[in-house]
């Protein structure tokens, strides 16, 4: 498979409504959802994490984590959406986002099958997140496809700087950004 062609593909796939020359009237949704993971640092945080952890686990997790993440987040979203209730959800996001960054800081190597269940808890926050805030006029399916591909875009963007550590210094470097992750994951704890 030719990842590069995937992850360009995924990134046109997540920019269509950006030609709308319409501001304001994204009544379909799938602007406001691409935007919305954009929207808040906790969120950016925590998917680039879930890809950089993921391609550190190597194998078919540099895929399979990302993808569950993105699964589970679509059925938080709906939650969001229909109302379902979630405790604790900015809660839950803030802790999301230090258990995130501790499992890079750390290189916390564990199965996919468990990675991937780790990350689907957090993402069921994240999407219920994005999900209780559809906009007003916004098209429910548009948005939700929206904010999927954006979480998509981030998580590649997680892969891709990954795949960027050479050697002693890179691996520090990726430790280091774990750990500030984590600090800023407290950060939003502590509120």
């Amino acid at each position: 498979m030719n990842y590069r062609k995937l992850a360009l593909t995924l990134a046109v796939l997540a920019l269509p409504g950006v030609a709308n020359a319409h501001v304001g009237l994204h009544t379909d949704g799938a602007m406001a959802g691409v935007s919305h993971p954009f929207s808040g640092l906790d969120h950016i945080l925590a998917m680039v994490a879930v890809g950089f952890w993921a391609s550190t686990l190597g194998g078919r997790a540099r895929w399979i984590v990302p993808a569950a993440f993105v699964s589970v987040m679509a059925l938080g979203g709906l939650m969001g959406i229909y109302g379902v209730p979630l405790p604790m959800v900015e809660t839950g996001i803030a802790l999301t986002v230090a258990v995130l960054g501790l499992l890079v800081a750390f290189e916390v190597k564990v199965p996919t099958a468990a990675a991937a269940v780790i990350v689907g808890i957090c993402a069921l926050f994240h999407g219920h997140a994005h999900g209780s805030e559809l906009p007003e006029m916004a098209h429910a399916g548009g948005y939700v496809a929206g904010f999927m591909a954006a979480t998509i875009v981030l998580h590649l963007i997680g892969i891709g700087l990954a795949s960027l550590r050479f050697g002693k210094a890179g691996l520090i470097v990726g430790r280091l950004a774990g750990a500030a992750v984590a600090l800023a994951g407290a950060v939003l704890i502590a509120g």
